[in-house]
């Protein structure tokens, strides 16, 4: 009977789901639904599965670039060659690792690249002569320092420095125009060079240099949205009223950036080449006192330590570098404090970002 009355059951509930034609053949009440959603989990890794991944390339990374030196402290290394806990060398003979550098005269620096470039050994009685300068970018304020500039310097003695300047020269008077183009102007012009600017028959872009005399400058204003950043200014020094002396500082002089390290904020470099080793040496040290005037104009005022903390002379292709006594090139107020700071080891202080 138990059986009869299960059967019965069934057959019921089976009857009960049947319906017209054209219909389901279950019921929607008896069906199961879920009200919530998947897991997050779940829902994650269909997405992943969507995204295509996209797999990028990378070129060639220097070494230096690849990872960050530090020492053991974790703390990132500083750029200065830091020669305190050097001993003194007792005789001529030392090791350069353990000692401090050498510190040689401007005409003892030369003689010796010239003897490493001599015709018997690398032959090249004419190759560059470069300067590497190391400057301390700290200024009054602790939070402040010297932003990275570019300058062109003028060397009494010229040479080749492999650059071919076009240099556009703006004045008035014809005593001024003549002195310009003796001295190597490309283009020298008044009023009517302006007025061929804004009608677009002297294109800009090709003068590498744009210099103005002073009397000229209020006949400048309506190209100055032109000129942007090149416009003539004192501070730049491409504004005056000796054209020839600005137009051979242009066409002769050399230019040279300082860069300021982005994690040690208050150290910055400079090179820069100040001749060829075939010039008179006397030429030489013309030069480079032309350099380190033009490089402590840069110097912030108000400050007891001293700009340029160190020079070295190369010359390649060796890698050889002459530590120089800077002091008979600086004035007696930047060599008074170039030697406390000697005298000092706290004042030659390292930071780290």
């Amino acid at each position: 009977m138990e059986l009869i009355r299960r059967g019965q059951t069934l057959l019921n509930t089976f009857c009960h789901t049947l319906v017209l034609k054209n219909a389901p053949l279950v019921d929607n009440s008896l069906m199961q639904v879920r009200n919530y959603a998947a897991r997050r989990g779940t829902r994650m890794k269909a997405d992943k599965k969507k995204v295509k991944v996209e797999i990028k390339k990378i070129g060639f990374i220097p070494h230096s670039l690849r990872k960050e030196k530090k020492t053991s402290s974790g703390k990132l290394e500083s750029k200065r060659i830091k020669e305190e806990w050097k001993s003194k060398t007792t005789d001529n003979v030392w090791i350069g690792k353990y000692h401090p550098w050498r510190i040689y005269s401007f005409e003892e620096a030369v003689q010796c690249h010239r003897e490493t470039h001599h015709p018997t050994v690398l032959n090249r009685p004419n190759a560059p002569l470069q300067v590497f300068m190391e400057l301390d970018m700290r200024t009054s304020k602790p939070t402040k320092f010297v932003e990275k500039f570019t300058r062109t310097a003028l060397v009494p003695h010229g040479f080749n420095h492999g650059e071919d300047r076009s240099i556009l020269v703006f004045c008035k008077s014809k005593e001024e125009r003549e002195a310009a183009e003796n001295a190597g102007a490309t283009l020298v012009g008044g009023v009517e060079v302006i007025k061929d600017i804004e009608k677009g028959r002297v294109v800009l872009p090709d003068f590498n240099v744009i210099l103005a005399h002073t009397e000229i400058l209020p006949d400048m204003i309506g190209i100055r949205g032109l000129l942007k950043k090149r416009f003539p200014n004192p501070k730049t020094g491409t504004l005056g009223s000796n054209m020839q002396e600005l137009v051979t500082k242009f066409k002769n002089g050399v230019t040279y950036s300082c860069y300021r390290d982005e994690r040690e904020v208050d150290y910055g470099s400079l090179e820069m080449m100040i001749g060829t080793l075939n010039m008179d040496t006397q030429k030489l040290r013309d030069n480079f006192q032309e350099l380190v005037n033009d490089v402590m104009t840069m110097a912030p005022p108000n400050t007891s330590h001293p700009f340029i903390t160190r020079v070295l002379l190369k010359s390649p292709p060796t890698t050889e570098k002459f530590k120089l006594d800077l002091s008979p090139y600086l004035s007696k107020d930047e060599e008074l404090a170039s030697s406390s700071d000697e005298e000092d080891d706290e004042n030659v202080r390292v930071k780290y970002v």
